[in-house]
C-alpha cells in the first residue's frame, strides 16, 4: 500500500516508521529541513513543504496513494492535508488535540475518514486508522504488549470519570470505548464511563493485571 505522512514529529515519525518496516511505501511531507532530512535518513521518500497546501503533492500521485495522514501538531494544516487527500478520493486521517469540544469534533469527523487523537491514542491508533480501522492491528506494533478488552461493572471506581481522567498505568493506553451492546470506537477526551461500557486496551501484560484491578474494582465507602 502507498501512504502520505504529512509532519514528521514524535507522531508521524512513528507511524512513517512502521508502515516503511511492514513494506508498504511512504511519502512524507514537511516544511522542516531538520525533519526532512531525518525522515530521509530513515530511509523515506521525503517532500520539504506545507502539506495544507496543493504545491507540496506536485511530485505526488495522489490517484495511486491508499491512504493520506494529516499528523501535525496544528489541526489546521492537518485539515488542509485531508482535504487535498478527500479529492483526490484518497482514505484520509486527522490527527486532533485534547481541547476539541464535541460539536468541533463532529464536524472534523464529518470531513474525514478517521479522527484520531494521539495523545491518549498513541501512533498504534493513527497506524491503525490509516490501515482501516481494525484496532487488532495495533498488536503488530510490538511484541511486549498485550490487547484486552473488560467491561465497567456497576461500582466501579471509573464510573463518571472522563476517559482522560481515567487512573491507568503509563505504560497502557485506552484505544477503544463502547457503550453496552454498541461497537467500541476511539473516544473522545470528555467521554464520561457509564456501568456496562465496555473498554479497550493496550499495555504490557503486567500492567493489564492493575488496570483490571483498577477499572473493576469497586469504589471504597
Amino acid at each position: 500500500m502507498k501512504f502520505v505522512i504529512v509532519g514528521f514529529g514524535r507522531v508521524g515519525r512513528r507511524v512513517a516508521r512502521v508502515l516503511s518496516e511492514e513494506g508498504h511505501e511512504v511519502i512524507v511531507i514537511d516544511p522542516d529541513s531538520e525533519k526532512a532530512e531525518r525522515a530521509e535518513r530513515d530511509g523515506l521518500t521525503v517532500i520539504e513543504g506545507d502539506g495544507s497546501e496543493e504545491s507540496a503533492y506536485e511530485s505526488v500521485d495522489l490517484a495511486s496513494v491508499d491512504a493520506l495522514g494529516g499528523l501535525t501538531g496544528n489541526l489546521e494544516v492537518n485539515r488542509g492535508a485531508c482535504a487535498i487527500g478527500r479529492a483526490a478520493d484518497c482514505r484520509v486521517v486527522l490527527r486532533i488535540d485534547a481541547d476539541v469540544g464535541e460539536g468541533e469534533y463532529d464536524e472534523y469527523e464529518s470531513e474525514v475518514d478517521e479522527v484520531v487523537y494521539p495523545e491518549r491514542l498513541g501512533a498504534a491508533g493513527a497506524k491503525t486508522a490509516l490501515l482501516g480501522g481494525d484496532f487488532n492491528a495495533i498488536a503488530d506494533l510490538t511484541e511486549e504488549l498485550s490487547l484486552s478488552s473488560l467491561m465497567i461493572p456497576e461500582g466501579s471506581v471509573a464510573v463518571g470519570r472522563r476517559v482522560s481522567e481515567l487512573d491507568i498505568p503509563s505504560d497502557a493506553r485506552l484505544y477503544a470505548h463502547g457503550r453496552a451492546h454498541e461497537p467500541m470506537s476511539i473516544p473522545l477526551p470528555q467521554t464520561t464511563i457509564e456501568p456496562g461500557d465496555r473498554v479497550a486496551l493496550i499495555a504490557t501484560p503486567e500492567a493489564l493485571t492493575s488496570v483490571r484491578e483498577r477499572l473493576q474494582g469497586e469504589e471504597t465507602p
